[in-house]
């Protein structure tokens, strides 16, 4: 009985492990004829999304998948196959900033500000997708990350009625852990638009690619700004909102004041008309009250006195 129970659990663990990687292969045979190993074979579009990943492992050693994507997004644009780069990522920490990690260093490498995309809300690859479609109203792309990570994004578009193909750029020789990772990251994304039905975090207002931007004449273009010059621009961004804030409080006291002294200055106006029709009705009224003065008698003068003159 005993021996029978572990039989069963491993014929079922057995089971689930060819049904996971069955499903990794179909979703890879899914895709296939969407993918491009080489910049040269890319169709143009306006858009190319790059998936971001961590710069530096937790060890501090560089990200190989990272510094791929990089170099792929850079290739994909200055071979004229992209015109923008919309960099999705994760910024759930104000430690990690996936998207401003990547545009710095595109900027480095000479790519001009005006053509490069953040999107802070890339949490997952499903976000990132469907943010492409329903916020930056982009609906043919190209997606830049690894192949193993082109089918698994692929398929997600795909599946959302998305159109879009991959760039895939070089992964590093030490791939074996995350292509095992990837494939329970296939079965999560599968759960997700099967069972879950999931949408991305947050959505947001409609930002078109390209957008009509007001850049400032003083704006810093290359080089990239450093980490410095940012949190100096942050502070004077920050200063410059409370001074606004602070002025538009005092306007609105000042416009509250003027209202205020014209509704006194208008009650006051209103009380004085008021005592000036009432002084005039009592003027009127006492006039009416007084006799009227005696008739004088005719052929009299009435300031003059009688005298008599003898002869």
């Amino acid at each position: 009985m005993f021996k029978r129970l572990i039989f069963g659990f491993i014929g079922i663990v057995v089971l689930m492990l060819v049904v996971a990687i069955g499903l990794d292969r179909w979703m890879s045979w899914k895709t296939k004829d969407y993918i491009y190993d080489e910049v040269q074979e890319l169709p143009h579009r306006q858009v190319g999304v790059v998936l971001g990943t961590a710069k530096y492992y937790r060890t501090g050693v560089p990200n190989q998948y990272y510094l791929y994507r990089i170099q792929g997004a850079i290739n994909a644009y200055n071979s004229g196959k992209v015109k923008y780069l919309l960099l999705s990522g994760d910024n759930a920490q104000q430690s990690y900033n996936e998207p401003m990690t990547m545009r710095r260093d595109l900027m480095a490498a000479g790519i001009p500000a005006s053509d490069i995309v953040l999107d802070y809300a890339g949490f997952r690859t499903l976000d990132s997708i469907v943010r492409t479609r329903k916020v930056f109203d982009t609906n043919d792309f190209i997606i830049i990350t690894q192949r193993f990570h082109c089918e698994r994004a692929l398929y997600i578009a795909l599946h959302m009625g998305i159109q879009a193909q991959c760039f895939a750029v070089p992964s590093p020789k030490d791939i074996m852990t995350v292509r095992v990772r990837e494939i329970f990251a296939r079965l999560g994304a599968l759960t997700d638009l099967y069972i879950l039905k999931r949408e991305p975090r947050f959505l947001g207002p409609l930002i078109p690619i390209p957008a009509i931007h007001h850049i400032p004449d003083d704006a810093q273009g290359y080089p990239a700004v450093t980490p410095e010059q940012l949190l100096v621009l942050q502070q004077r961004l920050a200063d410059e909102k409370k001074a606004a804030i602070a002025k538009a409080e005092q306007l609105k006291a000042a416009a509250e004041k003027a209202a205020a002294d014209k509704a006194a200055a208008d009650e006051a106006a209103r009380v004085k008309a008021e005592q000036d029709a009432n002084d005039a009705q009592q003027d009127d009224a006492e006039e009416a009250t007084q006799p009227a003065p005696a008739p004088a008698l005719p052929g009299r003068n009435p300031f003059s006195q009688s005298r008599s003159f003898g002869h």
